[in-house]
């Protein structure tokens, strides 16, 4: 089975955009383009349940009644519990929450292990735990590959560790990390772990609950939805750190690490998602429960993704005049693709921005990293990021670009 691509930019208005017309998409891993069902969703309930949510009147009862889908569709395609999927204003922000949750629950000597693979985002708010006190190890990438060697790992466990964070994928390296043996290795030393899918998840929604980590999270705008961090918590863990809720939310799950109050028309927009996720399914015979309906998804995308990409690695990989960061194995990694130059990313980017091509330069929040390669933060990489909506047009496109401009 191949993804219709035909049907799937017909979901999108964006591609319909005249003030887009002519522009090839490179910048998804910033955001990607919102799905028509979301933004039909967002509109319909600024027009119609613009209401506080859970009263006694129809359009209150409406609103509420579609945040809760949202949490439901999207926990039953993930395979977890609809309460132990929950909504915040940011991945940043979830995880700054969870990070004072642990600073709460933790003793004198426990440690926590993070990653120089991370976005800022699944590293600093753990880091900054080490000036209460707690130990703070760090998992090293390879300087050479960007890769994390699970063997590297075993070294850092021990009884005092009590939790592990990593990316399932990082937003410059692009490599996609064995999720489930690295929460096998940190469960069986008695450690919980927190996973960043924000780059791993505009690739398919993962399957969460048969992966195994204790903390999922990603970010709706990067799934062609509205600007909401979504988390996964799993309830043994989610009921055993402190509320860091409202006092009287303290025995509902999903309220447990939401201190705000949630943007109500943003999370029920987010049910937007799983309408696409099921038109997808629908449209190419995809049948079954939601989890089933969503793994056949989540791998139509990926092959789709995976044949546009290997060209483009191919282009890549063999130039002088540049360093490509990550694999060149298309199958072992997502299409975010960072090249190091001998000039700042940004200016490279704004070269093929004249040709329209809509790409990004910078460090993306991903110093670190960079920095354990031996890339000047300062002048950044060139990133190529693109989703299951891109064409192979698109593709010849921007290696067209890139021959002139590098």
């Amino acid at each position: 089975m191949t993804l219709d691509l035909d049907f799937v930019r017909s979901q999108f208005p964006a591609f319909a955009e005249p003030s887009l017309g002519g522009q090839a998409f490179f910048e998804n891993a910033g955001g990607s383009y919102a799905c028509a069902p979301v933004i039909a969703r967002l509109e319909r309930f600024y027009r119609q349940r613009k209401v506080q949510p859970y009263g006694p009147f129809e359009a209150s009862r409406l609103a509420g009644e579609e945040m809760d889908e949202a949490r439901t569709r999207l926990a039953a395609m993930m395979g977890v519990a609809t309460d132990e999927l929950s909504f915040g204003p940011s991945t940043t922000q979830n995880t700054y929450v969870l990070a004072q949750a642990f600073r709460q629950w933790m003793g004198p000597g426990d440690a926590i292990v993070v990653t120089n693979q991370d976005h800022e985002a699944n590293s600093g708010p753990w880091r900054r735990l080490a000036a209460d006190g707690f130990e703070i190890r760090e998992w090293q990438i390879d300087p050479e590959t960007g890769l994390l060697d699970p063997a590297d790992l075993e070294t850092l466990l021990d009884e005092r560790v009590r939790l592990v964070c990593f990316p399932h994928c990082s937003n410059v390296v692009g490599a996609v990390n064995p999720v489930v043996e690295i929460t096998a290795l940190a469960h069986a030393a008695g450690a919980f772990v927190c996973v960043d899918g924000v780059s791993y998840a505009p690739h398919g929604l993962p399957e969460v609950g048969r992966m195994g980590p204790d903390i999922y999270l990603f970010s709706a705008y990067k799934t062609y939805g509205p600007h909401q961090g979504i988390m996964v918590i799993r309830r043994e863990l989610g009921q055993l750190l402190p509320n860091q809720g409202h006092y009287f939310n303290a025995d509902t799950l999903y309220k447990r690490f939401t201190p705000a109050g949630p943007d109500h028309a943003q999370v029920a927009a987010c049910a937007g998602m799983a309408d696409y996720i099921d038109a997808l399914a629908a449209h190419h015979g995809i049948e079954g429960h939601p989890a089933r309906r969503n793994r056949g998804v989540h791998d139509l995308m990926r092959a789709h993704e995976t044949a546009l990409l290997q060209p483009l690695l191919d282009y890549l990989k063999d130039r002088n005049s540049l360093r490509l960061i990550g694999p060149a194995e298309a199958a072992q990694r997502a299409p975010t693709v960072a090249v190091a130059l001998t000039r700042p990313g940004a200016e490279a980017a704004a070269e093929l921005a004249t040709r329209g091509i809509m790409a990004g330069g910078g460090d993306f929040y991903a110093v670190r990293p960079l920095q354990a390669m031996g890339v000047d933060p300062a002048r950044g990489v060139l990133r190529l990021s693109f989703v299951h909506y891109t064409s192979r047009d698109e593709i010849d496109r921007l290696i067209a670009a890139l021959d002139e401009i590098v």
